[in-house]
């Protein structure tokens, strides 16, 4: 075979390996919850937090150490053993049956999650400079494999369990998953080729690690912790917030969840060549300011609220001689009320409306009576606006939507940084960045748990989310105006005295 044809065969069997091992990563998500949800275990919230988070946990801190020895073994190697070895945890969660042997088994299937730090050394070494972009955004679209999972698991373990007539069938969908494992690795070492980096550079294990005391490194880091972290605590923390925002079933929850996370896991290899052909740091610039945006369109929650508006005070001491809607008169002083006019909306308006946006009105209501002494400046009428904004589901999806649009392309943009800064350690680049971005798919649902609970509002998981792409972009801004600085003094000092 060519090394053209070898470099198209690698790159597809590292892009399906990963949908499987992505899947199966994402696999307690659904599994867990109808465990709980059928009575079947009596687990807590907090128990249920765990069992999710864990195989997230494992399988990012893994990434590092997994990116090591993909660096000094080679992709092919690495990658099998790493699906062999979580494919048996993964049968082992068919037999457990108390909560800490649930515990155990996710953490050792979370194996499946560190896949993608191989995948990204593995595809890397196979193409050049100015394609790798386009084909680690290839490699990445298997983040689909979560949405695969969301999908088509639900209906899957309805049929194993005949429509939960005999739910001792869920026993089977680990195995059918540990069983796509095996399938995947037979597959995937009949159809690759061996190669690795060049690490003829490397003499001792610290010298392997040496790329991780750059700060550029964790900078990355910084940004994947927001585009990958992002997606996967919001693949998960979406359902929650459609069932108590908008009242809807998990059914149609986790349906409209799917919008956010299918095509953010798809359109990745869009990124990558957009990464390619415009360059990463441009591609990052419209990810962030995108991101910054959309986050801040979706912090004003769902509101019907009554606040104290402008009221309407005496100008003058003296005896209250009559009141009513529209006007009150102090000693032959009259002052004028805006009056109710009629509800901010109907009742219709409010169950089936559309409103985009924001719904107010305003009145005064008298706060005296005829025959009240008052004085001065006191307070005769008290004002009052009342607001209405539905944060409408359909322009709140379209919203989510871009987000997850823009961390899919972000992704691949961040990876295509790493093999042009550190063509020979992107094992290694590679881990660290996974491990942080695995890192917030775990703590961020942590996070927004604690801020749901402190505050009582569901966006401020958004105003999270603002805040961290802010200071992603003003970080990243700040060194490209050093750099420019450093490399081109007079450019950057003409351009700062520029009239333009």
């Amino acid at each position: 075979m060519t090394e053209k044809g070898k470099r198209i065969t690698v790159l597809t069997m590292n892009t399906l390996a990963f949908t499987v091992c992505f899947a199966s990563w994402m696999m307690n998500g659904v599994l867990i919850t109808f465990l709980v949800d059928n009575g079947i275990y009596d687990w807590n919230k907090v128990e249920m937090g765990w069992l999710f988070g864990i195989p997230v946990l494992s399988g990012a801190l893994l990434r590092l150490p997994i990116g090591i020895l993909t660096d000094k073994y080679g992709g092919r190697v690495v990658y099998a053993v790493v699906m062999i070895l979580a494919a048996i945890p993964m049968y082992l969660m068919s037999v457990v049956d108390s909560y800490w042997a649930f515990f155990f088994a996710s953490l050792g299937f979370g194996l499946a999650g560190a896949s993608f730090a191989v995948g990204i050394a593995y595809t890397s070494v196979w193409f050049d400079k100015e394609h790798q972009g386009t084909a680690l955004g290839i490699f990445g679209a298997g983040n689909a494999g979560a949405a695969l999972t969301s999908m088509f698991a639900p209906q899957l373990l309805a049929s194993l369990t005949d429509g939960g007539n005999n739910l001792d069938g869920w026993r089977t969908l680990p195995i059918i998953y540990s069983i796509s494992l095996v399938v995947m690795t037979a597959i995937f070492l009949l159809f690759t080729y061996y190669k690795r980096a060049d690490d003829s550079h490397i003499k001792s294990f610290s010298d392997r690690l040496e790329p991780l005391r750059r700060v550029r490194v964790w900078r990355f880091g910084l940004y994947y912790f927001l585009v990958f972290g992002g997606f996967v605590a919001l693949a998960q923390w979406l359902i929650p917030y459609y069932v108590n925002a908008y009242s809807m079933t998990v059914a149609t929850a986790g349906f409209m969840a799917a919008i956010f996370s299918f095509p953010s896991g798809v359109v990745r290899a869009f990124g990558g060549y957009l990464s390619d052909k415009w360059g990463a740091r441009k591609v990052m610039y419209l990810v962030l300011g995108t991101c910054l945006v959309a986050s801040v369109l979706l912090i004003v929650p769902q509101m019907d609220i009554e606040s104290p508006g402008k009221g309407v005070m005496s100008s003058k001491s003296g005896t209250v001689t009559a009141v009513d809607d529209s006007e009150i008169s102090v000693d032959g002083v009259s002052y004028s009320l805006i009056t109710r006019n009629g509800e901010t909306l109907t009742d219709e308006e409010r169950r089936t409306g559309v409103l985009v946006w924001p719904r107010s009105g305003r009145w005064q209501e008298p706060v005296v009576k005829v025959g009240d002494q008052v004085r001065k400046k006191q307070l005769l009428a008290r004002g009052v606006t009342h607001i209405y904004f539905q944060a409408n589901v359909w322009i709140f999806t379209a919203l989510v939507f871009v987000i997850g649009f823009m961390m899919g392309i972000g992704k691949a943009a961040v990876y295509k940084h790493i093999p042009d800064y550190f063509p020979r350690d992107i094992g290694v680049v590679g881990g660290i960045v996974g491990v942080l971005g695995g890192l917030g798919g775990f703590f961020f649902p942590i996070l927004f748990g604690y801020m749901l609970e402190s505050t009582g509002i569901w966006t401020t998981s958004w105003m999270f989310f603002a805040l961290l792409s802010a200071v992603c972009l003003w970080w990243m801004h700040s060194v490209i105006q050093k750099m420019l600085r450093k490399e081109a003094p007079k450019v950057a000092t003409d351009i700062e005295h520029s009239r333009g």
